[in-house]
């Protein structure tokens, strides 16, 4: 999982957080590790964590009344949260809270940053197997790959409307900066 890096990332930015939050679906069969694998990210910058769960629109409205103080948010790789990424991020700057998300599309959508595997590099690698198998290669002989590209993207605009200040350095290392 990449939860420390994106909470190392957000906490470079809003480096005065004490209290970090992740959204989580409940009904996601991976809820469990998500969770698990935030929570030691970000005990070890030292922070509290608060752990919200939402799995209709209705509840992804409602979960940011219960973020308890945090100032930073850290979105769980669910596809429901992907597909909700604007109301997310809008709900995220009219709360003044700091996101990060797995997505590109996701920051490209409003919210603050995203980092995680590109998707359009998951899919060649996907043609690939599809490729191999159409060949006549045995899909229990293939070895499990793992992404090798990741893609950090930082959307200033956003970090405007929360009265962020990007480092320059930040920005610097961004793959793709949205201004």
């Amino acid at each position: 999982m990449l939860a420390a890096k994106r909470a190392e990332l957000l906490h470079q930015l809003v480096a005065d957080a004490k209290v970090f939050a992740v959204l989580l679906n409940p009904k996601n069969a991976n809820v469990e590790l998500e969770k698990s694998d935030t929570q030691q990210a970000v005990h070890a910058l030292g922070l509290d964590l608060v752990l919200v769960q939402a799995s209709t629109e209705d509840e992804i409205d409602k979960s940011f009344a219960n973020l308890q103080g945090a100032t930073a948010l850290l979105v769980s790789g669910d596809v429901r949260f992907y597909d909700r990424r604007k109301q997310i991020a809008e709900l995220a700057v009219r709360h003044a809270i700091a996101t990060c998300f797995p997505y590109r599309e996701q920051a490209v959508a409003g919210g603050l940053m995203s980092y995680g595997a590109d998707i359009n590099d998951t899919f060649r690698q996907a043609g690939n197997y599809v490729g191999r198998i159409l060949k006549g290669e045995k899909p229990a002989d293939l070895p499990v790959q793992q992404p090798t590209k990741f893609e950090f993207v930082m959307n200033l605009k956003t970090a405007t409307a929360l009265s962020l200040t990007v480092p320059p350095t930040m920005s610097a290392r961004a793959d793709e900066v949205i201004e």
